[in-house]
């Protein structure tokens, strides 16, 4: 492991301009203009794993391509399997970013771009890991297969259709993903839970078109006006969700478990301080630590409808609506969840205007043992990197395609959270601590070793 740590130490300048130029190409998977970068992206990928001497193959499917490849040393030997994906966020809205998104840049010691934390950087720091060891020592000291996707941020079908393509070639120890926040600046995360995501988003109709608000306001319900009363049934004012059903199944926050969270060193004012909210909210009777990761939630993510633009515009606009997303706890069913939703929506719909639902994707949360010896190998490896015994922790967001390999494969997955978090992933202004990015590339040195 020495010759592998010096060999990093080596050439820390020249694996941080890799990790640059990985950034400047804007692989926008929701966005076809970006297409062609996001292959490029794939290729970048492919040429960083051949470069740590991995066989490697595009298996291109029905979209963007799903990079694969694999360095088997030794049958007698552990195997890690190492998923990551290489397609990115949009950028937009631009006009908020201090620095362009894709010509990234160092300001205060971290790197500002799309896709630094979210995930090219962790994922990237995990490729160079094996390259570390394979050129200080000529070998492995597991048998790595890695599996870099292009639609993670849309939810595309090819990582799918390789898992079902290849399934016979993938069997490892256990499953490693670089795609979770640490707990605090310098002190890393080993996360053991996943929340599980529906989505839906609904359009109320009202008017065939917009209305003149003076002739015509006060004489047919204005969409909008229904729009807002549908959101403002789906919570009570204690932050709970009023959907009937929704709870179904949910059980309390276990005790060990409280305990654990109520020992981590989390820092209320600095948490809140990074939202930029004025005051921290939530379910009552629960911690925010709890709230984060082992309570279900339902949020909005986007309302539109009517006039946007700059001044005054008199209407009654002819529709509006509003995307939707719930995160579940383990114990929950998403169709189950996605119905009662469903349910509540029509129920609470005002007299005259018209509901559409779409419904959207939907993933189950993910729990995950971290007393498992690889668990207790990954939290080793976490300790040895960043000289800090790694939190243990439920991630609030969600990762389907964590329950995708675990249907396919029966791999248990390790979430390293090796960036800082306040990342800003999905916003303006990403970022990624350079330091972050060595400690990951030494986190992925020491899991490894296989020790």
């Amino acid at each position: 492991m020495d010759a592998a740590f010096a060999h990093l130490e080596k050439h820390k300048d020249q694996f941080l301009e890799l990790l640059m130029e990985y950034l400047r190409i804007p692989s926008v998977s929701a966005q076809r203009v970006h297409h062609e970068d996001a292959r490029r992206a794939a290729a970048f990928a492919k040429t960083q794993l051949e470069a740590a001497g991995f066989e490697t193959t595009l298996f291109e499917g029905a979209g963007l391509p799903t990079v694969y490849g694999s360095r088997l040393e030794n049958e007698s030997l552990p195997t890690l399997l190492v998923y990551g994906h290489y397609d990115v966020q949009p950028p937009e809205p631009f006009e908020l970013w201090e620095t362009q998104p894709f010509e990234p840049a160092i300001v205060d010691g971290e790197v500002r771009a799309r896709g630094c934390a979210d995930d090219k950087g962790p994922s990237l720091a995990l490729v160079l890991a094996a390259r570390c060891w394979v050129e200080a020592t000529g070998s492995l000291p597991v048998n790595l297969k890695f599996i870099l996707e292009g639609e993670e941020e849309v939810g595309g079908q090819v990582v799918e259709q390789f898992l079902e393509a290849r399934k016979d070639d993938l069997a490892a120890d256990a499953l490693v993903i670089a795609d979770t926040s640490g707990f605090a600046r310098g002190v890393p995360a080993l996360c053991y839970g996943l929340r599980g995501l529906v989505a839906v988003e609904i359009k109320v109709n009202g008017p065939s078109h917009d209305l003149h608000s003076g002739t015509y306001g006060g004489t047919v319900a204005n969409p909008a006006t229904a729009l807002a009363r549908l959101v403002a049934s789906l919570h009570d004012d204690d932050g709970r969700i009023a959907v009937d059903g929704f709870y179904d199944g949910v059980d309390e926050v276990e005790e060990e478990e409280r305990d654990r969270l109520d020992r981590l060193p989390f820092d209320k004012e600095a948490y809140l301080a990074e939202t930029g909210s004025p005051k921290l909210f939530g379910e009552k009777g629960f911690t925010t630590l709890e709230r984060k990761g082992a309570r279900p939630t339902c949020e909005v993510n986007g309302i539109f409808g009517g006039y946007q633009g700059e001044g005054s515009k008199t209407i009654v606009p002819s529709s509006a609506g509003c995307k939707l997303t719930c995160r579940l706890v383990p114990s929950q069913e998403p169709q189950h969840v996605q119905d009662a939703l469903v349910r509540h929506l029509e129920r609470a719909c005002p007299p005259g205007v018209t509901l559409e639902v779409t419904r959207g994707p939907m993933a189950p949360a993910v729990y995950s043992d971290p007393e498992t010896d690889w668990a207790k190998r990954a939290r080793s490896a976490l300790e040895t990197a960043f000289g800090q015994a790694p939190a243990l922790t439920r991630e609030g967001g969600s990762i389907p395609i964590v329950n995708l390999f675990a249907q396919k494969l029966g791999v248990q997955p390790l979430l390293l959270g090796t960036y800082t978090p306040g990342e800003r992933a999905h916003s303006p202004n990403e970022r990624y601590p350079v330091e972050d990015f060595y400690a990951g590339i030494r986190t992925g040195i020491a899991l490894f070793s296989g020790q």
